[in-house]
């Protein structure tokens, strides 16, 4: 099984914190917010090898993490990919670097899909024995406790059977508030449908996007994000991390 790290974005709504330093390697607790998101995953032990895909301004910063790094939590091989973007402008997309590191590393494996800047307060080893069991996609669900905050993210309605019926990319009205996050579980079955995704010139960006593409056509499991989640978009979220992180370790 391959990881694949989303860090291509520039997080302007950071600055000037993430004017020259890429939001995953901000430091949370200490150490770099990336470090944090390969604990939680740590426990799924058919990963074997991660790649984070980045962009050009910033592929020299993961290429330095990752030949630094303590591997002592996760010590699989680390393989940076650069998209070569260079802004907003010309970036590919959560989903076109996605597909662009699956093309151009020869992925031909089960593949688990985070964002880098997505922290977890508990291990994921229950989501990895999941996909380990399902031949379908797993997509990691959290609920944010507020319609008002589902707004800003994909609003998922599972059936009993947990297989999503409804998805929504930030709706106005939201049915619920439970959310799809950037946490994905791609089977190697399903990896050509991704190269179909992007020849047929849908949005490649938001990677909720191929969920959504997805599950009329096939079964998309779903999986309750135990614990907290942080989805750092700001500076008040990036400091209440830092805070309880470095709390739960003191």
């Amino acid at each position: 099984m391959k990881l694949v790290i989303l860090a291509a974005g520039y997080a302007t709504r950071l600055y000037p914190l993430t004017l020259n330093q890429p939001k995953p390697l901000l430091l949370v607790a200490g150490k770099p917010m990336v470090d944090h998101v390969l604990k939680c995953l740590a426990p799924i032990e058919a990963i074997d090898h991660v790649y984070v895909v980045t962009n050009e301004k910033f592929a020299g910063h993961f290429e330095e993490w990752a030949k630094n790094r303590d591997t002592s939590e996760f010590s699989a091989p680390v393989t940076v990919v650069n998209d070569h973007s260079t802004d907003d402008t010309n970036k590919l997309g959560a989903i076109g670097d996605l597909h662009l590191v699956l093309k151009s590393q020869n992925v031909e494996d089960d593949v688990i899909v985070v964002a880098g800047d997505n922290l977890f307060s508990e291990g994921l080893g229950d989501y990895g024995r999941m996909c380990a069991e399902t031949s379908a996609p797993v997509l990691g669900v959290y609920d944010v406790g507020s319609l008002e905050e589902a707004t800003k993210y994909g609003v998922v309605e599972p059936n009993d059977d947990g297989h999503i019926v409804s998805f929504e990319e930030k709706p106005a009205e939201p049915k619920s508030t439970l959310i799809g996050i950037a946490l994905y579980h791609y089977p190697k079955a399903v990896l050509p449908l991704i190269d179909q995704y992007i020849a047929d010139g849908n949005n490649p960006d938001q990677p909720g996007r191929l969920i959504q593409w997805l599950y009329p056509q096939m079964p998309v499991y779903t999986w309750s994000v135990p614990g907290t989640w942080y989805d750092i978009g700001s500076k008040e979220t990036l400091e209440e991390a830092d805070q309880i992180f470095s709390k739960a370790q003191s």
